[in-house]
């Protein structure tokens, strides 16, 4: 039996021996193929909007069923210049659209903050081509982090105009962009997450909520 068992082993050395070494030959030789990063599959709804017509306020437009509209606080500590300072929020997305009107001609309220800390109110006279500029000025700081940032002129079906901002790379806000009529009119928005920004994870839901930004630009009035 013990013959027999080293005959048997002999055989199976001369059998494995040269098909795995064949086998480490081709997985050396074949390339390397990386795998793509993967990242979470989010539900897309279906776009359908409302119209968002609030009394007193000197604009309208429709914006989706899955977003709601929250008075903005973010920089006032609860407080802002006029009460047409809103946010459209995309709780499902983690991101809003921040508008933030301004009359022109009209005072500005601007916090200034104190050597102690504390802050105190600074007024200023809303002038068009300060606006313009500051919107700019804003969409520029995301040079740091951004690899082009483009913009574009439009004007509505509606009459109404503006500048549209396109930002690329990991910019914290990607799309951004203001309305006005020029003389009495400035609404300046910007799009943010409430995540980190990575460009490859967050462009599905950019180029979503892209879809609902033109349509609130296309559905925009000013109201006087």
């Amino acid at each position: 039996m013990h013959k027999k068992y080293l005959v048997l082993r002999e055989m199976l050395k001369k059998i494995l021996v040269p098909f795995i070494a064949c086998l480490f030959v081709v997985s050396c030789n074949s390339p390397y193929v990386s795998k793509k990063r993967g990242y979470f599959n989010v539900e897309l709804p279906v776009h359908a909007y409302r119209k968002f017509d609030v009394k007193d306020f000197p604009f309208s437009f429709e914006y989706p069923l899955y977003a709601e509209i929250v008075k903005d606080s973010t920089y006032f500590d609860g407080s802002t210049e006029n009460p047409y300072w809103i946010n459209i929020d995309f709780a499902q997305f983690h991101s809003k659209i921040f508008l933030s009107y301004k009359s022109i001609g009209g005072t500005a309220i601007y916090k200034i903050k104190r050597a102690n800390g504390s802050y105190s109110d600074s007024t200023a006279i809303n002038i068009y081509d300060k606006l313009v500029n500051d919107a700019y000025t804003l969409t520029n700081k995301n040079n740091v982090v951004s690899n082009s940032i483009s913009d574009s002129l439009f004007k509505t079906g509606n009459g109404v105009g503006g500048v549209f901002f396109k930002v690329g790379g990991n910019a914290a806000t990607a799309k951004q962009f203001f309305l006005t009529d020029t003389g009495r009119h400035f609404l300046r928005g910007a799009l943010y997450f409430d995540v980190a920004p990575n460009v490859d994870s967050l462009k599905p839901i950019q180029d979503f909520i892209q879809i609902d930004i033109n349509h609130m630009l296309q559905t925009f009035r000013w109201k006087n």
